[in-house]
C-alpha cells in the first residue's frame, strides 16, 4: 500500500490564555501541519510545533524542511516498510526534530488505520487512563490563585505551576496555592532553566511541607553535573525537561550518579513517536519514571504523545494541556479527557478526524 501523496501547510490555531514562562510568552500557538495519503484514500495526520528556545529550530525552518520538495524519500513508499520510512525520517531530516515528528505522527497514523487498529494498541497499552496537570503561567499569587480555582471547578486536581522568575514569589505562590486548596490539588512547578543549584535548594527547602510533587528542569539545561551532585531527595522529584532531547541525552543524564529520577518526554524535541520510544525504554532499563509533555499543540500531536504514553508501566505523569486553550484546531481529538483523566477512544489509528 503506497504513499501516494503528502500535504503540508501551517495554521495559527490561537490561544485562548496567552500566559508568560522563564523565557517568553506565548500568545500565538502556530502548528506546522502534514497529511499523508495513501494510494486507498487512508489519510495519516501530523502536526509539529518547533521550540526554537529548546532545540534550535523555528516554524520557518520546520516549514522550509518540509515544503522543499526533500520529501521524496517518502513519496511512492509502501507504508508497510513502516520502521525503515520512520528511520529515514530521523536520517534525513536531522535539525528538525517538529518537523521530523510531524512526519513521524502521520506515518504512525496512517499505518495503524490501515492495519485497523488503534495506535496504543499496536505501541502495547499497559495504562487506561491517566490525569494531566494543567498549567499556570507566571502571574502574581491572586491570578494563580484565581485560574487555579477555574480550573478546580472544571474538575482537574493538577496544576503545573510555571516559575524562574523571582524565587520568593515563586514560593509564596505554591504555599498560597496549599493553604487555599490543601490537599485537593497536586502542585508541580516548572522553572524552565530558571534557577541556579542555589535557588532550587532554596524552593525545594522552603516548599518540602508544600509536598510539590514534581520540579521540571529547575536549572539550566547544561548544568547536568550540578544535577548530579544534588541529594537524593532532591533529584527524586526533578523531572528532566530541555537536558533530554533525544536518546544520547537519556543515557547520559542516567549514568553514574543519576541526574534526576524522572524524564519529561515531548515528541516535539525528539523528533516524533519512534525516538520517544526509545528515550522511554532507556528510561525503563534505569528504572526511571516517564512524564509526557508537550508544547502548545495541536490535538494531533497531543493525541499521539497519549498513545505513546499509555504504552509504558512506568509512564507516571502526563502534562498533555497544550490543545486545550486552543482557539480552533483542525480537527476533533483523538482523546477523551473527563475530570482531567485522559484516555484514548478506540478508533484505530490516533482515532482523530
Amino acid at each position: 500500500m503506497k504513499i501516494k501523496k503528502i500535504k503540508v501547510y501551517q495554521k495559527d490555531l490561537g490561544n485562548k490564555r496567552p500566559y508568560t514562562i522563564a523565557f517568553k510568552t506565548v500568545d500565538k500557538v502556530y502548528n506546522a501541519l502534514v497529511e499523508i495519503e495513501l494510494e486507498n484514500g487512508i489519510i495519516g495526520y501530523g502536526s509539529g510545533n518547533p521550540s526554537e528556545y529548546v532545540v534550535g529550530e523555528s516554524l520557518t525552518s520546520t516549514m522550509d524542511v518540509l515544503n522543499g520538495g526533500d520529501l521524496d524519500f517518502i513519496k511512492g513508499r509502501d507504508i508497510r516498510h513502516f520502521y525503515s520510512i520512520l528511520n529515514d525520517i530521523q536520517e534525513t531530516l536531522p535539525k528538525n526534530p517538529a518537523a521530523r515528528a510531524a512526519l513521524d505522527i502521520a506515518i504512525h497514523d496512517a499505518f495503524t488505520k490501515y492495519l485497523d487498529i488503534p495506535l496504543a494498541q499496536f505501541l502495547g497499552q499497559r495504562i487506561n487512563s491517566l490525569p494531566t496537570s494543567v498549567t499556570i503561567g507566571i502571574k502574581n499569587v491572586e491570578d494563580t490563585l484565581e485560574e487555579a480555582q477555574e480550573y478546580y471547578g472544571m474538575g482537574f486536581r493538577i496544576v503545573k505551576v510555571k516559575t524562574g522568575k523571582t524565587l520568593e514569589e515563586d514560593i509564596a505562590r505554591v504555599k498560597k496555592l496549599r493553604e487555599k486548596f490543601g490537599k485537593q490539588f497536586i502542585i508541580r512547578v516548572d522553572a524552565n532553566q530558571g534557577y541556579n543549584t542555589e535557588m532550587l535548594l532554596k524552593f525545594f527547602y522552603d516548599t518540602k511541607e508544600d509536598e510539590v510533587e514534581l520540579i521540571e528542569q529547575p536549572v539550566p539545561a547544561n548544568a547536568i553535573n550540578e544535577l548530579k551532585k544534588l541529594p537524593d531527595e532532591v533529584k527524586k522529584i526533578i523531572a528532566a525537561d530541555e537536558s533530554l532531547i533525544d536518546p544520547s541525552d537519556a543515557f547520559t543524564l542516567a549514568s553514574g550518579s543519576r541526574a534526576s529520577d524522572i524524564y519529561n518526554i515531548k515528541l516535539m524535541k525528539s523528533g516524533g513517536i519512534f525516538p520517544a520510544r526509545r528515550i522511554a525504554s532507556i528510561a525503563q532499563a534505569a528504572s526511571i519514571d516517564l512524564m509526557w509533555g508537550c508544547n502548545d499543540e495541536s490535538s494531533i500531536s497531543i493525541t499521539a504523545a497519549l498513545h505513546s504514553a499509555l504504552s509504558f508501566s512506568n509512564t507516571k505523569y502526563l502534562d498533555l494541556d497544550g490543545s486545550l486553550d486552543l482557539v480552533v484546531d483542525v480537527v476533533n481529538a483523538g482523546f477523551e479527557i473527563k475530570d482531567g483523566w485522559m484516555s484514548v477512544t478506540g478508533r484505530s489509528g490516533l482515532g482523530v478526524n
